[in-house]
């Protein structure tokens, strides 16, 4: 729909974020990141049962371990064009070391451990006119406010700091 109905819309006509010759595999790799990273942060964060929490923490690392693999020798998802996966992915990326990571206890490893993820995710978060789209003391602010259940004093932590403008060379990657 972006590349045809809105296309007249569009400042950068040229940009498809959903490639014909990659439709099949980029809609199995986005419903793999919606059952796997997506959603399963929620999962996770709003589990009311042990079993269930850990379940879904193992499910969200193991696909998350897969994303790094990928990304180890990708530029992004699909080698050096960013599509609509790609933006799937960097929404819960950027929210998880603030927010995923404390909140909703998916804390068995941070983005920052993950050295292609992270880089990835800094490539992402540079690419012209996403920054400004960022605001890491909204997304702190909405998550921890909005959740009494699983945070009723509704205390914001003041960390982590991040730093998501250093360099991240992932141009040399492929």
């Amino acid at each position: 729909m972006f590349n045809g109905v809105f296309n007249e819309f569009a400042v950068n006509k040229d940009v498809d974020l959903f490639p014909k010759e990659i439709e099949a595999e980029h809609g199995k790799l986005n419903d793999f990141l919606y059952e796997n990273i997506n959603n399963g942060v929620y999962r996770a964060g709003f589990a009311t049962r042990q079993r269930a929490y850990e379940a879904a923490c193992k499910r969200l690392f193991d696909a998350l371990d897969e994303m790094e693999k990928r990304l180890t020798n990708s530029r992004y998802l699909f080698e050096k064009r960013i599509v609509e996966a790609d933006w799937r992915l960097f929404c819960t990326l950027v929210r998880f070391d603030v927010v995923y990571h404390g909140h909703f206890k998916c804390n068995l490893r941070r983005i920052i451990d993950y050295p292609s993820l992270q880089g990835y995710l800094l490539d992402l978060y540079q690419q012209p006119g996403i920054a400004e789209t960022v605001s890491i003391d909204h997304i702190k602010r909405h998550y921890y406010m909005t959740h009494q259940e699983i945070n009723p004093t509704r205390i914001v932590p003041i960390g982590p700091i991040i730093d998501l403008t250093r360099p991240h060379h992932r141009e040399k990657i492929g």
